[in-house]
């Protein structure tokens, strides 16, 4: 067989080999789950995908933090830095999903086929890297990269899913992608100990991302009223050195409601019912 056959022939293989892993992994092999009533996200999911507002707050994320890195990029603010930090490299450290990526197909797979979020739905979505760069995400740091800024972007990825998520963030245009700068989860969700591997050698200037944990540990497993009391003791960090991203679809926010307790679906419902607030 000629060269270029073969490899067209092997390519065809490895390909249908791929699809039927997919496939089981995604059907035959799950477990069974319960019914999820999730009409509840659909409004959310609609908004991230069809909102010209969601855009326009995207882009208003990442203007900001265009803005802020430029300012940290003057050279009369880095005199005013402590001496050790002036000469060290700066850093930005992002979340991947709904930060930099938008899974909100996936989201609106789970609600059309009323599947609560499982592992093998979700690293099915992941293998398929068709995940879309949030809107001005690219260009930020894409910009960040050519001024000398190192990116790490920090996720609770699991691990498996690493290559995966490497081969997207490149296919949509993120800069600075390498095993060592693509953080994902290994054994605890807390990012403290990766946030601090970017901050061992560098000045960390911006994080961004769309959960309060993506930004300090001071928010972990806190109540609804603790999140916000937290938040409002670091009101001046916001949109300075921290920035969030809007995502109304999933997220710590909605598991301090359910007090962090694994619950059915009817609780689910039940408690985000009387967690609201009327006249």
């Amino acid at each position: 067989m000629a060269p270029k056959k073969y490899l067209l022939s092997l390519g065809l293989i490895a390909s249908t080999v791929v699809s039927t892993y997919f496939v089981t992994v995604s059907t035959a092999q799950q477990p069974v789950l319960e019914t999820a009533d999730n009409d509840y996200q659909v409004a959310a999911v609609l908004y991230m995908q069809k909102a010209a507002e969601y855009r326009a707050l995207a882009y208003q994320a990442f203007n900001l933090a265009k803005w802020q890195l430029d300012a940290d990029l003057d050279k009369k603010n880095v005199k005013k830095l402590p001496k050790a930090e002036r000469k060290m490299p700066r850093a930005i450290v992002v979340d991947i999903d709904e930060t930099v990526l938008d899974n909100s197909p996936a989201q609106a797979y789970a609600i059309k086929n009323r599947r609560p979020f499982n592992l093998p739905d979700w690293y099915a979505w992941g293998e398929m890297r068709k995940a879309k760069a949030i809107p001005g995400s690219v260009e930020f740091l894409n910009y960040a990269v050519s001024k000398g800024v190192k990116i790490f972007y920090i996720s609770n990825r699991d691990e498996v899913q690493k290559q995966a998520t490497i081969d997207n963030l490149k296919s949509v245009g993120f800069p600075d992608i390498s095993a060592e700068n693509v953080l994902t989860r290994t054994k605890e969700s807390g990012k403290d100990a990766r946030r601090a591997i970017a901050a061992a050698k560098h000045r960390i200037v911006l994080l961004m991302g769309d959960n309060l944990d993506d930004f300090t540990s001071a928010f972990e497993k806190k109540s609804v009223s603790d999140r916000f009391a937290e938040v409002d003791k670091m009101k001046t960090l916001w949109g300075r050195n921290f920035i969030v991203l809007s995502n109304a679809m999933y997220g710590t926010w909605e598991s301090a409601i359910y007090e962090y307790n694994r619950l059915t679906e009817a609780q689910k419902a039940a408690k985000r019912a009387s967690s609201l607030e009327l006249p």
